[in-house]
């Protein structure tokens, strides 16, 4: 008794099994053979890999074992989106598709096989997932659900052969998975990859915080100039601000490999700067510096950290990459401090603060009338405008945003973000081709600004190149994890053009849950729910849109989007009519 009490355990276990393989032996013996040794293979590498185990693998079965129930379900969906890959090849009566079924459950573990319940569970549950589908028990959803941001169908207390009770099982929405990926950890860039983590403030002073945060952003730019590094955007490195945080944590969520955190002290002329950078995957400290100095020598403190860091990294740069990376637009103290303060406000991203932080630019461009990131900033400030519903004249607005992002082309051609507003003013203005340029040229010189991708999407998919826009909004999530609603809305709205509406109601599901009060995403469901044929939903989602908006026009909303064909525009507006919105 006590020698097979050792024996048990607590396991994950995975099972899977290729549907319909007698049929496939018939059509082709010495075919399905060879395939089902190559999926078996592929299989089996990936459990490997999700540090889970094979124990059995017989005919056209497979049973594995897993410590973490999260990473069989992982591996389970890695292990369906590669078959998936593989299956394209074959016509429908010949694809080779697997069910899988994930327990968690008591075992018994004799060194090579496994027993018990809980396999024969997990067995069972196989059985009820669809073909390419996974299913997984009560036991496992209670684990992964506030994990796995998964959408699950609950198919109730199923009665499983030889199993005394019921058991609940749910089965995986592969489809709204899909749509969910932007939420799970993210894999390992193939290129050096770096989060830069807000220099904490240890002046003591809040009003000090726009210094330290600006010196966080102004190391976050610099890096994103240079194409050989992965840099993660501000808004996500911001996110973990004033929280205690650990290292492996930030690489994780953030899916880098590197990450740089500091503190700032500032005590009138003078300056204390902390910097040490980690490998987040070991937590190995790679470098650390302190600098003591006045604080006229922020600009050669900005440079040095960033040198280091490209150092450290092993990354090497072309002299123009290096006159680039250090070119600085400014060495006036005033002025640059005016800069960072201004960005302190823009950032806030609410009406009042765009004004302070236009006013802030503006006194800025006074004293130093030719820097050309000013420019660009007050362009943006202009931009957001008619996007938020803070001007009465979208036009004006627009016109002052292309002044000033051609103001800032002017003084330097490089500037990325002026681009970025340049394609945005010139979208609206309906010049599709100059759109597309200035968007090319944006992400060209911005490899690593998440915004520039995102607005670059916004133009593709208004020129109706849809599968571009959607892998340019996914591009911009990468590098901006913590994604603000409308990149998500932009993301659920590609998946809507291609006539996926299950995924673009997930994605958009979940950012009404993120902000109840984001209206676009609820006329983006109202018009999903319609073209999808789900009008109950539709015209339910309809009256919540007329409870907050009472005005509503259809025709009036989509003069706002500057879609080329003229159709895409006539179609929304139906399917909004359908729903029960006004014209």
């Amino acid at each position: 008794m006590n020698e097979e009490r050792a024996k048990r355990k607590l396991s994950g276990i995975l099972s899977a099994d290729a549907v319909g393989y007698s049929r496939l032996m018939g059509i082709d013996e010495s075919g399905t053979v060879k395939r089902i040794k190559e999926y078996r293979r592929l299989i089996a590498d990936l459990i490997e890999q999700y540090r889970g185990r094979v124990v059995d693998a017989p005919g056209d079965n497979l049973l594995a074992e897993f410590a973490s129930v999260v990473d069989a379900t992982d591996c389970a969906l890695k292990i369906q989106e590669e078959l998936k890959i593989k299956n394209t090849e074959f016509s429908d009566d010949r694809k080779m598709e697997f069910r899988i079924g994930i327990n968690l459950g008591d075992i018994i573990d004799d060194g090579e096989r496994i027993y018990g319940d809980g396999v024969n569970i997990a067995s069972r549950i196989e059985g009820l997932a669809d073909r390419g589908g996974i299913c997984v028990s009560g036991s496992v959803f209670d684990q992964i659900d506030d994990k796995l941001p998964l959408d699950y169908e609950f198919l109730g207390e199923q009665k499983v052969k030889n199993i005394k009770n019921p058991v609940r099982v749910y089965r995986i929405n592969l489809e709204s998975e899909a749509a969910f990926a932007f939420e799970r950890a993210p894999e390992l860039p193939d290129k050096p990859s770096i989060a830069v983590l807000p220099f904490e403030n240890m002046s003591g002073d809040p009003e000090q915080e726009y210094f330290s945060d600006g010196l966080t952003e102004e190391i976050i730019t610099g890096l994103s100039k240079i194409p050989h590094l992965f840099v993660i955007a501000r808004n996500s490195t911001f996110t973990y601000k004033n929280k205690p945080v650990k290292v492996q944590q930030v690489s994780r969520e953030l899916g880098v490999k590197y990450v740089l955190e500091g503190s700032v002290r500032s005590a009138g002329e003078r300056v204390r700067i902390t910097a040490q950078l980690i490998d987040g995957t070991s937590e190995q400290h790679l470098w650390a510096e302190r600098y003591d100095r006045q604080i006229k020598d922020i600009f050669a403190i900005q440079d040095d950290i960033t040198k280091q860091i490209i150092v450290a990294m092993q990354v090497k740069l072309t002299e123009g990459e290096q006159a680039r990376l250090y070119a600085k637009e400014t060495d006036n103290l005033e002025v640059y401090l005016g800069f960072l303060k201004a960005t302190e406000y823009f950032i806030k991203m609410t009406k009042d603060n765009n004004i302070l932080a236009r006013q802030k630019y503006e006194e800025v461009i006074d004293l130093e009338p030719e820097y050309a990131a000013a420019h660009s900033a007050l362009a943006a400030t202009y931009y957001v405008e008619p996007y938020f519903g803070w001007t009465d004249s979208p036009q004006h607005s627009m016109a002052k945003a292309f002044e000033h992002a051609q103001k800032s082309l002017t003084i330097d051609s490089t500037n990325a973000w002026a681009h970025a507003i340049m394609g945005g003013c010139y979208l609206v203005m309906r010049q599709w081709e100059k759109a597309i340029a200035e968007g090319v040229r944006a992400v060209a010189l911005g490899p690593n600004m998440a915004d520039t991708h995102a607005l670059f999407a916004l133009t593709l998919k208004s020129v109706g190149r849809i599968n571009e826009a959607l892998a340019t909004i996914e591009k911009a999530i990468r590098l901006n994890p913590m994604a603000p609603e409308w990149y998500l809305h932009e993301l659920a709205t590609n998946y809507r053009l291609q006539g996926r509406y299950d995924v673009a109601i997930a994605i958009l599901k979940k950012n009404l849950e993120r902000n109840p009060d984001y209206m676009m995403s609820r006329l983006n469901l109202t018009l999903t729910y319609s073209m999808a044929d789900k009008l109950d939903q539709a015209r339910a989602m309809a009256q919540e849109v007329l409870r907050k908006i009472p005005d509503f026009s259809s025709e009036k909303f989509m003069k706002g989007f500057p879609y080329k064909d003229q159709k895409i525009i006539d179609d929304i507006i139906d399917h909004l009519l359908r729903a029960g919105l006004p014209p």
